[in-house]
């Protein structure tokens, strides 16, 4: 999220001018329209066998995965995108390739868990918990985590994501919002629910980092981890707004990107920020997929402003019996890798790792590599 709120008056975003090119005129070479014609065909022909070959590969891959797995689907809980895995002790489903010809790139998630980690390593039932719950950062919601909840659900793991207030798919309308504790009420509420003895591990992002270090200060004995993904590692009496004008004069893109809202008049704070859709890619998804880019351009929501300068308590007796991971993301243009590592610095948790190559939203731009790392912690025995 950045550098926030520098200033609350409005600025004026600077969008960049599309440059369009128009297809030139294709050469005429004398004498060569018969042989132009039978290349044409030939090719027609090449490509409508190898889009039949395709079609018929994916009819029979989904007859085989309707034949092994019934007509229903995983059951889905929207309001929270809580799912759990069918017979986890039955054989895995193989996940379909993508039958495109395009090259595939390093952030396509195509390789199975028991490519990036040993499953013969991962004894579920040793381990403290299996059960991860994911939080989202500002402006995003449980959808970013798709990745992350396939590959570890895939696993065997447990996967529970949370849709803040007013984020996703949750109806409450941001500008309403006036505190932190309010924010992360479905967090809260998910913890009161969880039965007597039972932990989870914490995964929070950006400014999901105060919202579950206020859910770790309420409910230590019901977190086993916590695991900061580029996200915002506060101190005690310390507000995100705090962490963030550290880097105040320096990201001029945050600065660039930020759209205040005034839902109360302009004579009030603001009470949420936006983010200019048209410098998402290079604020937030440097290195990503273009269709998870695509699918953050229509799913974001404003972040709410009131959490932002709300500066949080956290004790040692509570929140600091938690054990804490840190990972960095190297590329990240959002919370440059300066200010994750004076956070680390000002409160170090447990072990730091580093995604080299991630942008803002690993989960997109590095999900395998991410993925890895969320096993390794889980792993970790108490010491």
């Amino acid at each position: 999220m950045g550098n926030l709120c520098t200033c609350f008056a409005p600025k004026t975003v600077k969008k960049k001018k599309s440059t369009k090119r128009s297809p030139g005129n294709p050469l005429s070479i004398p004498n060569s329209s018969n042989r132009w014609n039978r290349i044409r065909s030939t090719r027609k022909d090449s490509t409508d066998s190898l889009i039949q070959e395709q079609a018929l590969a994916a009819a029979i891959l989904f007859r085989q995965h309707q034949q092994q797995n019934g007509s229903g689907s995983l059951p889905f809980d929207r309001s929270a995108s809580l799912r759990y895995p069918n017979n986890l002790g039955s054989k895995k489903t193989q996940l379909t390739r993508s039958s495109t010809s395009r090259a595939l790139s390093l952030t396509d998630p195509l390789l199975q868990p028991h490519q990036l980690v040993n499953q013969q390593d991962i004894k579920l039932d040793e381990l403290e918990t299996n059960h991860f719950v994911l939080v989202h950062g500002g402006g995003f919601g449980a959808w970013c985590w798709y990745k992350t909840i396939a590959l570890l659900e895939e696993g065997g793991f447990k996967v529970t994501a949370i849709d803040l207030t007013g984020s996703g798919v949750h109806s409450f309308d941001t500008n309403d919002i006036t505190n932190l504790s309010q924010y992360v009420k479905p967090l809260t509420n998910f913890f009161e629910k969880l039965a007597d003895g039972e932990k989870v591990i914490l995964v929070g992002h950006d400014f999901g980092g105060a919202s579950i270090s206020y859910a770790m200060e309420l409910f230590p004995h019901k977190t086993s981890k916590a695991i900061f993904v580029a996200a915002a590692m506060l101190t005690n009496g310390q507000s995100t707004l705090d962490m963030f004008s550290q880097e105040a004069n320096s990201n001029d893109l945050m600065q660039q990107a930020q759209i205040f809202v005034y839902a109360n008049g302009n004579g009030h704070p603001p009470t949420a920020i936006e983010l200019d859709k048209s410098l998402l890619r290079e604020l937030l998804f440097n290195q990503s997929p273009a269709k998870d880019i695509a699918l953050a351009s229509v799913s974001m929501r404003p972040i709410p402003f009131a959490p932002v300068l709300e500066k949080l308590c956290l004790s040692d007796v509570k929140y600091g019996t938690v054990r804490r991971f840190y990972i960095e993301t190297a590329e990240d243009n959002a919370i440059p890798i300066t200010l994750q590592e004076s956070m680390i610095n000002s409160s170090p948790p447990e072990k730091v790792f580093h995604l080299k190559g991630a942008d803002h939203s690993p989960f997109f731009s590095k999900p395998q590599a991410l993925h890895k790392i969320l096993v390794e912690i889980s792993k970790m025995p108490s010491t």
